[in-house]
């Protein structure tokens, strides 16, 4: 359980930590004095990547856990 646990927020970290620009988006956007648009790009790609992963986690842990609820 405590791996599990563990598993669970070097994940989440590493997902939020990453650079999430394709490669035309990075270079419009590093010619631009402030990097304040770049950032703005970024975590709107990774919020858009994110909730597919948390929907399709959540009812994996859903079916599992009626699964396991039944056989008991």
């Amino acid at each position: 359980m405590n791996r599990k646990i563990v598993f669970l927020l070097v994940s989440i970290l590493f997902f939020f930590k990453t650079n999430a620009q394709c490669a035309m988006c990075r270079a419009v956007l590093e010619s631009e004095e402030g990097q304040t648009a770049a950032e703005g790009i970024n975590d709107g790609i990774v919020y858009l990547m994110a909730i597919p992963y948390l929907l399709v986690g959540g009812l994996g842990y859903f079916i599992y856990r009626k699964y396991n609820t039944l056989k008991k």
